[in-house]
């Protein structure tokens, strides 16, 4: 019989998709004085890997994606994406979002993100929210499933998480070692 305990803490994820024209730093600061200030930042590069946002939110879009430094507890995953959501209704413009937040967590072996939306791989997390694994980590490499967004695949990103991972398991070394 298996013992219960609590999984080893997890890093917040966050990708920031949103118009050229946006004052992004703002929301950034809005993120930061919610969830710390990032360690580690990728971007902004100019989001190519799909067209899904350009109906509502228009054609030159960017991305930032972002660690932050505070470990979370992975169920609170759903009450950030549902915070995030909220920011995003309070940055859009005659109903049409400016930003897209996503938020997820950083584990030793695998990149979690929160959707509103069910699908045959999302597990229900609560509160109207879904967690999909992203990318999970085996034998040194992140690797990809057929629900993995292109630019979750692109080598530069997985540079930054790389580098992020190998902070998270650092951290979690030195606690071991406590």
């Amino acid at each position: 019989m298996g013992v219960e305990k609590e999984p080893l803490g997890v890093k917040l994820f966050m990708a920031v998709t949103f118009r050229k024209s946006t004052t992004v730093e703002s929301v950034l600061e809005l993120l930061a004085h919610s969830y710390g200030t990032p360690e580690r930042f990728y971007g902004s590069v100019p989001f190519i890997w799909s067209d899904y946002y350009s109906e509502e939110m228009g054609q030159e879009l960017e991305k930032y994606y972002a660690i932050f430094p505070v470990p979370i507890k992975r169920d609170n995953l759903d009450s950030i994406k549902n915070s995030t959501n909220r920011l995003e209704n309070d940055w859009a413009i005659d109903g049409r979002r400016t930003i897209n937040l996503d938020p997820g967590y950083l584990a030793r072996d695998k990149l979690v993100l929160a959707s509103t939306k069910d699908f045959f791989h999302r597990i229900y997390l609560g509160a109207g929210i879904y967690g999909e694994v992203t990318l999970h980590y085996r034998k040194g490499v992140f690797r990809h499933f057929s629900w993995t967004y292109p630019d979750y695949k692109d080598p530069q990103f997985l540079e930054f998480l790389y580098a992020a991972r190998a902070q998270l398991v650092f951290e979690h070394r030195n606690e071991e070692q406590r």
